[in-house]
């Protein structure tokens, strides 16, 4: 692989570099997702925000199935802690099941809780980390965050003044 190539791969597989954090470069990692997130709930028209979000989970959810052969080349284990796309992934899925027209609320509850239901490897999701290469990394943070989106229905559904109000659905 050609020395630009393998930049162009390190740059994407750790989010820019946040994926290289001393600790916790998941979570830095997966801030790509929330500025992301952010940015399209803030500037794109409504109507668009499932759309680009969507277009976002399926670009970073294809960067990281094809840069997961390379990040274990490179890093020299299976799911390297610093190849972080499909944190970014889970983040993105996450908002993209459960957001509000509380924009802040949304990113902020939404990345600790996707955070959190990533780090506990609710089952089956440890086990779906076996899968080959990037298919691997990425299937139990898709799986994560149909459990995180699922808890942040049910805690607006019971806490409907913190979290925001009139969920929007996937479009």
């Amino acid at each position: 692989m050609s020395k630009l190539k393998d930049q162009g791969c390190w740059l994407i597989g750790t989010c820019l570099g946040l994926g290289l954090a001393p600790i916790a470069p998941g979570s830095f990692g997966a801030l790509l997702g929330v500025v992301y997130y952010v940015v399209v709930a803030w500037f794109a028209p409504v109507a668009w925000h499932g759309w680009l979000l969507a277009a976002g989970l399926v670009l970073s959810t294809w960067a990281t199935i094809a840069l997961g052969p390379w990040a274990e080349r490179y890093f020299r284990v299976k799911d390297s802690k610093n190849f972080v796309t499909d944190e970014v992934v889970g983040y993105l899925f996450t908002v993209l099941l459960y957001r509000t027209e509380n924009i802040w609320a949304t990113a902020i509850i939404g990345f600790f809780v996707a955070r959190i239901v990533d780090i506990a490897k609710i089952p089956p999701a440890r086990r779906l980390e076996k899968l080959p290469a990037g298919w691997g990394v990425v299937a139990d943070d898709l799986l994560g965050s149909v459990y995180a989106a699922l808890l942040l229905h049910l805690a607006r559904w019971m806490w409907p003044d913190l979290l925001g109000h009139a969920p929007q659905w996937l479009f």
